[in-house]
C-alpha cells in the first residue's frame, strides 16, 4: 500500500512540475496611467544595424544593452505615435549594484522615444525603474518591470 501511495505522489508532482515548466510567461511591454501609456522594451545593442548605431552615437558590444522608451495618449479613441516627456530611471541586478539609466531622445518625424545604453553580464537578471513625465509640470508615471539578459 505504501508503494502504490508513493507511485501516486510522485506521478502527481512530476504532472504538477511538468505543467510550472510548460506555461508560458507572459511579459508585459507597457503600462497604462490614465489617459497615457508607457510603453518599453529591453534588447541587445547587437540588434542595432551598425550604420543605425553610428548615426546615433550607440556602442554596440555583447555585454550592452538598450532599454526603449515611449509615451503615447489615448483621446477620443484615437491614440497618438511616441510623444515628447522627461524620462529618468535606474537598473539593478542581484546583487543591488545600480546603474543611472541616461536616456537619449530619438526623433523620426512626429514620433519620439527615449533610448538608454547599460552594460550587463550574462544571464543578468535587472530589475528597471524607470520614471515618465508627459510634462514638467505633470505627475510621474512609475514604470518598473524586470528582464533576463543574454550575450549573443
Amino acid at each position: 500500500m505504501r508503494r502504490l501511495w508513493l507511485g501516486i505522489f510522485l506521478w502527481v508532482l512530476s504532472v504538477s512540475a511538468s505543467a510550472q515548466i510548460n506555461q508560458t510567461k507572459e511579459i508585459t511591454t507597457s503600462q497604462k496611467a490614465g489617459d497615457y501609456t508607457v510603453h518599453f522594451t529591453v534588447f541587445n545593442s547587437t540588434d542595432i544595424p551598425a550604420l543605425v548605431a553610428e548615426q546615433f552615437k550607440l556602442v554596440r558590444g555583447k555585454d550592452r544593452a538598450l532599454v526603449n522608451i515611449s509615451l503615447v495618449k489615448t483621446e477620443n479613441g484615437k491614440t497618438t505615435l511616441g510623444l515628447p516627456a522627461i524620462v529618468s530611471g535606474t537598473t539593478r541586478n542581484l546583487m543591488q549594484q545600480k546603474q543611472d539609466l541616461t536616456f537619449m531622445e530619438i526623433k523620426e518625424g512626429d514620433v519620439t522615444y527615449y533610448l538608454a545604453p547599460f552594460v550587463f553580464n550574462n544571464e543578468d537578471l535587472l530589475y528597471f525603474t524607470v520614471q515618465v513625465k508627459a510634462s514638467e509640470s505633470a505627475s510621474p508615471i512609475r514604470v518598473e518591470f524586470n528582464r533576463t539578459l543574454y550575450k549573443d
